[in-house]
């Protein structure tokens, strides 16, 4: 059985990239579990805060969670030019001792508005940043939808067959890259 841990770096309640991961997940196949994580609970990242009480509990679950897991897979929107601030926040939490990320596989997918690029500014940043942690993160193939607003439903789920199918795409070279580690 392979485990994947999907990482919404949105708070919304009808986000799309929260969507992308429930898409995600009704399309695993049989040897594969999808769990979703979301970033509700991790206070804002302060070291007197941390030499005080020590990790909070939100943080020490996430981070249980994606060492439990065989890959993980970080949904990233896109807010001015970069990732959203309650998943750097998350990062940096996670970046203090124990180092969840060290040689985990991690794929990272996005939806966002606009014409062209989805989410592909804030995707190479967080690449930048989980270098740091030193997760080792999928090349290729990449997922920047873009349009949200015609490919995802009130809700937050994936409507679009055309995403669906390059998304289901991206699933199967991501599992073989988690599983076979080429």
């Amino acid at each position: 059985m392979t485990k994947i841990l999907g990482i919404s770096g949105s708070l919304r309640r009808a986000s799309s990239n929260t969507g992308l991961l429930r898409a995600l997940q009704s399309m695993a196949p049989g040897h594969v579990t999808v769990e979703i994580a979301t970033l509700h609970g991790i206070p804002l990242f302060n070291e007197d805060d941390e030499a005080a009480s020590g990790r909070p509990e939100a943080v020490e679950a996430l981070q249980e969670r994606i060492r439990a897991a065989d890959g993980v897979v970080i949904a990233c929107p896109e807010y001015n030019f970069s990732f959203t601030g309650v998943l750097k926040n998350a990062n940096d939490w996670l970046s203090r001792g124990g180092s969840p990320f060290r040689w985990k596989r991690v794929g990272i997918i996005g939806a966002g508005g606009g014409q062209f690029v989805g989410t592909a500014r804030a995707q190479y940043h967080l690449r930048q940043n989980l270098q740091a942690l030193q997760a080792i993160t999928m090349p290729r193939p990449e997922v920047f939808v873009n349009h949200n607003e015609e490919k995802f439903d009130a809700d937050g789920n994936l409507t679009d067959a055309e995403t669906q199918r390059y998304l289901a795409k991206w699933l199967e070279a991501f599992l073989e890259w988690v599983e076979k580690k080429p």
